[in-house]
C-alpha cells in the first residue's frame, strides 16, 4: 500500500468526455498528477470512461476513489448536432408560436436578412393547453384533468418522448403545470416544468431554457444512470459527481433531471482548470481557448470566473447560471462541406472518434 500515489480518501480523478477523445486526470494526495487519454466511444460514451478509469488506476497502482468528477459534452453535442430527445412543447392557448416568434432583437445589427436559429421543436409538436392565469397567478381559465388527459393523448400521437410545459405566469402559480406534469409523467413522458426549471417572467427565455432541459435531460439521465451502474459494478466507484455549467458539481441524479445545467459541463471544467493553472504560473488575466472535436469554447477570465444568466448555445437562450463561455459548433473534427449556395461551411457534424466510418 505504501507505493500507491494516494489512498481512497486522497485520490481525486476527473474525467472529461468529448465527441472524439475522453481525457482523465488523477491528482494524488501528495500532489502528483497523472493523465490518461483514449478515444471516445460514440455509441456509448460511458464505455470509454469505464475503460479509461480501469487503465489509469491500473497504471498508477491506486485503489478506486470513492468519487469521480465527470465533465461531459453529451448535452452540449446533442444541441449542437440536433440529436436530443423528440420533444414537445405545451403552452397556454394562443401561445403555441412562442418559440418561433422569439424576440425582435437581432444579433447581427447590419445583416438585412438575419437567419435566426430554427427552434428545437417543430410546429407540429407545439400544443396548446386550454387554460389561462393572470399576471398575479389568479386563475382566469381553469385547466381540468379531462382536458389535460386529452392533451396528453394528442402529444403521444405525435411520437414525442419528452415534454416541456411552459404556461403563462406559472412562476406565480404552478398549479396548472403540475397537473399537466402528473398526467404526462403517468403516461411515460419525461417532463420539464418551467416552474421548476426557471420560475421567472419573460416567457420566451423561460420557454427556451425549459425546452433545452426537456431536449437533453432524457439523454443525460440515461447516460449517467448507465455509467453510474457500470462504475459501481466493475470498479467499485460508488459516487459519480457531474460538473455543472456554473463551475460547481452535483450528483448524477440531479444532473440527469436538470440536463440544461450541464450544457457547458465540459467547457466549465476547462475554464476552472485553466484559471487555477494560470494563477499557479503567475498569470491572473487570461483568455481560454478550448477546442474539442465538435465545438470550440472561449472564455475571458480577468482573474476570476465570470458568471452570467444571459448565455446562448447555438442561438438558444439559456437563462441559468453559467460561466461566461462562448461556444461554436466547429472543432478539430468538424466536417467541412459546400452548402447549396456554394459557400464553404464547417460543422456542426463531426468525424468523431471514428473518422471515415460514419459521423461519430
Amino acid at each position: 500500500m505504501a507505493n500507491r500515489p494516494g489512498n481512497e480518501r486522497g485520490l481525486v480523478i476527473g474525467v472529461d468526455t468529448g465527441g472524439t477523445f475522453t481525457d482523465f486526470i488523477a491528482v494524488a494526495e501528495d500532489g502528483r498528477v497523472f493523465t490518461h487519454k483514449r478515444l471516445s466511444t460514440p455509441d456509448d460514451p460511458g464505455a470509454a470512461v469505464a475503460l479509461g478509469l480501469a487503465e489509469l488506476l491500473g497504471r498508477i497502482g491506486a485503489a478506486p476513489p470513492p468519487r469521480v468528477v465527470h465533465g461531459s459534452t453529451v448535452a452540449t453535442n446533442a444541441v449542437l448536432e440536433r440529436k436530443g430527445a423528440p420533444t414537445a412543447l405545451v403552452t397556454t392557448a394562443g401561445f403555441r408560436d412562442l418559440l418561433h416568434i422569439g424576440r425582435q432583437s437581432r444579433s447581427e445589427l447590419y445583416n438585412l436578412t438575419p437567419a435566426p436559429a430554427s427552434p428545437l421543436i417543430p410546429e407540429e409538436l407545439c400544443f396548446e393547453a386550454p387554460e389561462r392565469l393572470g399576471v398575479g397567478g389568479e386563475v382566469i381559465t381553469p385547466l381540468d384533468a379531462q382536458a389535460a388527459r386529452a392533451l396528453c393523448e394528442a402529444v403521444k400521437a405525435k411520437g414525442a418522448r419528452s415534454v416541456a410545459v411552459v404556461l403563462l405566469h406559472s412562476y406565480r402559480n404552478p398549479e396548472h403545470e403540475r397537473l399537466l406534469g402528473e398526467i404526462l409523467r403517468a403516461a411515460g413522458f419525461a417532463v420539464s416544468l418551467s416552474s421548476d426549471i426557471l420560475p421567472e417572467h419573460r416567457e420566451f427565455e423561460r420557454a427556451s431554457t425549459t425546452v433545452l432541459n426537456a431536449y437533453v435531460s432524457p439523454l443525460m439521465s440515461g447516460y449517467l444512470t448507465r455509467l453510474g451502474d457500470t462504475l459501481r459494478e466493475r470498479l467499485g466507484i460508488e459516487t459519480l459527481s457531474v460538473m455543472q455549467s456554473h463551475g460547481g458539481v452535483s450528483d448524477a441524479a440531479e444532473a440527469g433531471a436538470y440536463g440544461v445545467t450541464t450544457l457547458l459541463s465540459g467547457p466549465a471544467g476547462g475554464a476552472v482548470g485553466a484559471l487555477r493553472t494560470a494563477a499557479a504560473a503567475g498569470f491572473e488575466r487570461i483568455i481560454t481557448f478550448d477546442m474539442g472535436g465538435t465545438s470550440t469554447d472561449v472564455s475571458l477570465l480577468p482573474g476570476r470566473l465570470q458568471m452570467t444568466t444571459e448565455s446562448r448555445i447555438e442561438g438558444y437562450p439559456v437563462k441559468v447560471p453559467v460561466i461566461d463561455i462562448h461556444t461554436v459548433g466547429a472543432g478539430g473534427g468538424s466536417i467541412a462541406f459546400v452548402d447549396r449556395g456554394g459557400a464553404l461551411r464547417v460543422g456542426p457534424q463531426r468525424a468523431g472518434a471514428r473518422p471515415g466510418r460514419g459521423r461519430g
